[in-house]
């Protein structure tokens, strides 16, 4: 260890026990996307579509918003970590662009439509808001992502009657967001972004959050031929309801209002040891 790595402040906060390495898995899964593939549902198999369509445009902002922090990051730790972070997003950006353009070539929805109002708003936020502003924004996102991929580890219900190659790739998926939560965090607080900017950001990206979702599902159902009421009366139960998948959200979601908020206050580490165990042994099974 050099004198300058040994004087460095510490700025990471990730355990020293989480390895953030990337998983450079393929999922075949074209065929599947042709289909209401969880559980013949429409609704249900429309809202992870949804949030697929989020994520390649999003994630190389989570990229670009951190790498251009990196200069100011003297923690080896933390240097390590951002390395982490960005190869395992890469890799996501990449699965879920082919998860994409297979799912819109097969069901006939226009890609490029679907993403066109997140480009633009990433494109005005690069022209008027400065870089911590981006950072801060990743910071809300990847909190956003951390809380849902918890819901989704805890709960192996939520991927029951799911075609088993993308409950495998939602898993994976879920699973590098746990490990990565704090990275975006720690480069945020380390260069100086405040408590009260990540608060007010939160608010707005949870507002985009639901209206990309929501924008994006409304899209997928258009052409449902039986009850629209029946669907989405149907498709809130299984969002809001006993056991939905927003249910539970809430206090994890408050806590990032604490001022002394930390990702890995919520400690995941023994539920992402045992998913990892059981996604490896399924993978090798499909093999």
């Amino acid at each position: 260890m050099t004198a300058s790595t040994a004087n460095s402040p510490r700025m990471s906060h990730t355990p020293a026990d989480v390895s953030i390495e990337p998983r450079n898995l393929n999922f075949n899964v074209e065929a599947a996307l042709a289909t209401d593939w969880h559980s013949g549902d429409p609704f249900i198999t429309a809202y992870y579509n949804a949030l697929s369509i989020m994520f390649p445009v999003g994630e190389q902002q989570f990229i670009d918003s951190v790498k251009h922090y990196r200069d100011q990051i003297t923690d080896p730790e933390l240097m390590a970590e951002i390395r982490g972070f960005t190869a395992q997003e890469s890799i996501h950006r990449r699965e879920h662009q082919k998860y994409n353009e297979a799912l819109c070539s097969s069901r006939g929805y226009s890609l490029d439509k679907l993403e066109a109002p997140i480009r633009r708003r990433i494109a005005w936020a690069q022209k008027h808001m400065p870089p911590i502003v981006h950072l801060g924004a990743t910071v809300a996102y990847e909190h956003w992502t951390a809380i849902l991929a918890d819901a989704l580890l805890r709960r192996p219900e939520m991927m029951e009657g799911a075609e088993p190659h993308l409950a495998a790739l939602w898993r994976w998926h879920a699973i590098e967001e746990s490990e990565h939560k704090a990275v975006a965090f720690d480069v945020y607080r380390a260069v100086g972004g405040t408590p009260n900017m990540r608060r007010r950001l939160m608010i707005a990206i949870t507002l985009e959050f639901f209206w990309d979702t929501f924008r994006h599902m409304r899209a997928m159902l258009k052409d449902y031929k039986g009850s629209k009421v029946k669907l989405w009366l149907g498709g809130m139960k299984f969002l809001f309801g006993k056991g939905g998948a927003m249910r539970g959200l809430g206090r994890p979601w408050m806590d990032f209002f604490r001022r002394d908020f930390h990702p890995w206050d919520h400690d995941n580490r023994e539920i992402v040891a045992t998913v990892t165990r059981s996604l490896q042994l399924n993978m090798q099974a499909a093999e």
